[in-house]
């Protein structure tokens, strides 16, 4: 598991509130979706989504796993735009 290609996923279905929503979104099956959150979690060793048939709720160390996550990609994405910068 790439940790933070589990990360961008596990914000996309936070944000979208719905795996199917992020399997569509990707073009990817939801199984797929459901197999990166759940290695997440059991990474991490804590429940990060409280799933039901019709809805999902993030726990609250999701919620506070989500704030960490956009604040650790947004600094990727930064480092990132620094060097293609320096390129030009």
């Amino acid at each position: 598991m790439d940790r933070l290609d589990a990360m961008k996923l596990f914000v996309r279905v936070a944000e979208l509130g719905s795996f199917a929503a992020v399997s569509q979104q990707l073009g990817v099956a939801r199984s797929v979706v459901t197999r990166q959150i759940a290695a997440l979690e059991k990474h991490l060793r804590v429940k990060l989504i409280t799933r039901s048939t019709r809805s999902l709720t993030l726990t609250a160390a999701g919620a506070a796993y989500l704030e960490k996550c956009r604040v650790i990609l947004n600094m990727v994405d930064a480092a990132e735009s620094s060097l293609d910068e320096e390129k030009a």
